[in-house]
């Protein structure tokens, strides 16, 4: 059974959203303004499938990608790139409302740039028992086979067809596999998630899929099975020796934009404590001018930034070391002789560490988040602290895709 609605706005995650007598109904795929031809959703009363554009939206674009509206991996590709980048923001806008904080929200910055420089594909055994390597499918498990994406970084050429010489030599094991791949400066760095134990033949066998491939580096779980040559990337001006499955922000100029974002925040700090600095993405540049004193909870990459540390000219001190973040925050005694602190905590946010910078006296604060929500409530509770937030930059490096990032400056 169909029926027709009438799209009044898009949701938070990118669905137009029609509104009935029963509620707010969601549909994907479709943009304010549209009449559209919908059927429902089973087990889902407050979705619907699209059916039929009857009255399209002005707004409305040809997608960059074959596969968009079956692959999950995006969700936007129909929407002008202008409109599209004025909801992101009212993303964050909507956020720190819902919060009950008030702030002025800059612009927009596209840092799509090249494309992703990362990517996580999937190898499922679909019906007949077939192979299938890709993204899975939108709001739903089965996988969607591809042999092309079009956001993915030029660095990224070559990851798609590893992916599935990769699921091909495991796929005897039947195993579910996460094949992360990531562009470096030495190459295609990847790492195998899922395969269970194997044994030698086995990973001689996934060796001569690196060698043919070219891989820089192959491991499973972090495990070396074959290396090339030693993933690095270039960090303001250091060489970091990547860590197998590290993280890396989604884009190049993403990660360059940011890195200006919060040095030009941080200002003339002589000082500066970077908390979940990661591989030392914003650590490196900082230390260009100021004292560092770095921490994150994943020791590898903390052992990948004192390396580049030790191996760079020119760069002030910068002290790294592993450390929960999230059961044991830095308190404000720790903090005293900071001048600023940066924080880029995981997508859950920095709830524990916020409230304790709340309680110190650290005079500028950056705040760097990847969820618009979880960012409007730290910053909450820095406000609440004595903190005014003083400006909001959304970052957009995850295009067609309902994320966004924020760099907020605080002060007290």
């Amino acid at each position: 059974m169909t029926e027709r609605l009438t799209i009044a706005r898009l949701g938070h995650r990118g669905d137009g959203v029609a509104d009935t007598a029963e509620g707010p109904v969601y549909v994907p795929f479709t943009l304010p303004g549209e009449t559209v031809t919908v059927e429902p959703v089973a087990g889902h009363p407050d979705r619907r499938h699209l059916v039929h554009i009857e009255k399209p939206s002005h707004e409305r674009r040809g997608p960059v990608c074959r596969h968009f509206g079956v692959c999950g991996g995006c969700s936007l590709q129909h929407w002008s790139l202008a409109e599209y980048h004025l909801w992101k923001r009212s993303l964050v806008v909507e956020a720190l409302a819902q919060a009950k904080v008030i702030a002025p929200v800059g612009d927009l910055i596209d840092a799509h740039g090249a494309g992703r420089r990362r990517a996580v594909l999937h190898a499922r055994r679909g019906p007949g028992d077939v192979l299938e390597v890709g993204f899975t499918a939108p709001r739903a498990h089965h996988i969607v086979a591809i042999d092309a994406c079009p956001i993915l970084a030029p660095g990224l050429d070559g990851a798609i067809p590893a992916a599935w010489a990769i699921a091909e030599t495991l796929k005897p094991t039947g195993k579910p596999l996460d094949i992360q791949t990531t562009a470096t400066d030495s190459g295609l760095d990847v790492d195998v998630r899922g395969s269970g134990n194997l044994n030698a033949e086995r990973l001689a066998a996934l060796a001569r899929v690196a060698e043919a491939h070219s891989l820089a580096r192959l491991t499973r779980h972090g495990e070396l099975v074959a290396q090339r040559t030693q993933p690095v990337l270039r960090v303001g001006r250091a060489q970091v020796p990547l860590p197998a499955g590290a993280f890396l922000q989604a884009t190049a100029e993403g990660e360059a934009t940011l890195a200006r974002q919060v040095v030009s925040q941080v200002g003339k700090a002589k000082r500066v404590a970077d908390l979940f600095a990661g591989i030392g993405t914003f650590a490196l540049h900082l230390a260009e001018r100021a004292r560092v004193s770095a921490a994150d909870g994943d020791s590898n990459a903390v052992k990948a930034l004192e390396r580049a540390a030790a191996t760079t000219s020119g760069l002030k001190p910068i002290e790294a070391q592993a450390r929960d973040l999230f059961r044991r925050p830095f308190v404000a005694s720790e903090l005293k002789a900071c001048d600023a602190v940066v924080f880029d905590p995981p997508r859950q946010g920095a709830e524990a560490q916020a409230r304790e910078l709340g309680k110190s006296a650290v005079p500028i604060v950056v705040a760097v988040s990847c969820d618009a929500a979880t960012f409007a409530r730290d910053a909450k509770i820095l406000i609440d602290g004595g903190y005014k937030l003083d400006s909001v930059t959304p970052i957009d490096q995850f295009r067609y895709s309902y994320h966004v990032e924020v760099v907020a400056k605080f002060e007290k």
